[in-house]
């Protein structure tokens, strides 16, 4: 067996993945990730005695290689988060969420390419707390499947919940000790309030999402192009209620969809 350890990813190779996964997943790899494809394809690679990243390659068109296929994936667009990432959000979510409890209104919130599921448990712990009695809904999607097992674990380095009130850490979540010392388990009773289904933003939505009051759509739009983009948000917004509010990174924008969504807070908007 070759150690694929030792093999460069040829450049036609690296554009045959880098057009699968747009094709798939509509995610938009640049140039610089050369690296980034040969590394985390790398062990599987070895694991299935390929020669070559070609070889590999090869497999994917194969009738049976949808499998595999998602394994490229996961493999290739795998993030890691934390607990409570840009806390201006939460804090906006739990303003929204108490106005919404003296109108006796459950929310519903999705929490969209929630990778290994911190953000929506950070979510959870702010609609328990601000609307506890209240029907409550989340709903968390990702592409991955492995990323979407890790969710329903609720399982995480304690590392990852630094940034979380220490008042949310003792009510939801559960030290390690022993062989699990250094990590967190999410309370049973959490994990389950939250719907987790693996859902493609690039392809059309599954039929009866219904509508959200809240749209997480956080560091992922970073990945597509400018058409795929508008795409998704399109996508999105029909799930929105008129009214709710879609949320993104800091480091992205949604003004060109300015004839639909108003901007209220950096990086918050409201749908028209």
């Amino acid at each position: 067996m070759r150690n694929a350890g030792l093999l460069d990813i040829s450049d036609a190779d690296f554009a045959r993945f880098r057009s699968f996964l747009f094709e798939t997943a509509g995610i938009a790899l640049g140039d610089n990730k050369k690296a980034l494809v040969s590394g985390r394809l790398m062990k599987r690679l070895n694991q299935l005695n390929c020669s070559s990243y070609g070889e590999y390659f090869a497999l994917l068109g194969r009738p049976d290689s949808s499998a595999e296929a998602q394994m490229v994936v996961d493999l290739l667009t795998t993030n890691e988060t934390y607990f409570f990432r840009e806390m201006a959000h939460f804090d906006f979510l739990r303003a929204q969420a108490e106005q919404a409890r003296q109108q006796r209104h459950a929310l519903r919130v999705w929490s969209a390419a929630c990778a290994s599921g911190e953000e929506p448990y950070s979510i959870a712990m702010t609609l328990d707390e601000t609307q506890k009695g209240l029907p409550w809904q989340i709903l968390a999607s990702d592409i991955s499947s492995r990323m979407l097992a890790r969710c329903r674990s609720g399982h995480y380095p304690e590392s990852r919940a630094s940034h979380t009130p220490p008042h949310y850490r003792q009510a939801y979540c559960l030290r390690g000790t022993g062989p699990h010392e250094g990590t967190l388990l999410v309370d049973k009773s959490l994990r389950q309030r939250v719907d987790f289904q693996q859902i493609n933003l690039n392809r059309p939505l599954p039929a009866g999402l219904g509508e959200f009051d809240v749209i997480f759509l956080r560091n992922v739009m970073i990945y597509f192009n400018g058409d795929t983009k508008r795409q998704v948000v399109q996508r999105l917004l029909l799930q929105l209620r008129r009214g709710g509010f879609m949320m993104v990174g800091h480091s992205e924008t949604l003004a060109e969809h300015g004839a639909d969504l108003e901007i209220v807070a950096p990086s918050i908007y409201r749908k028209r």
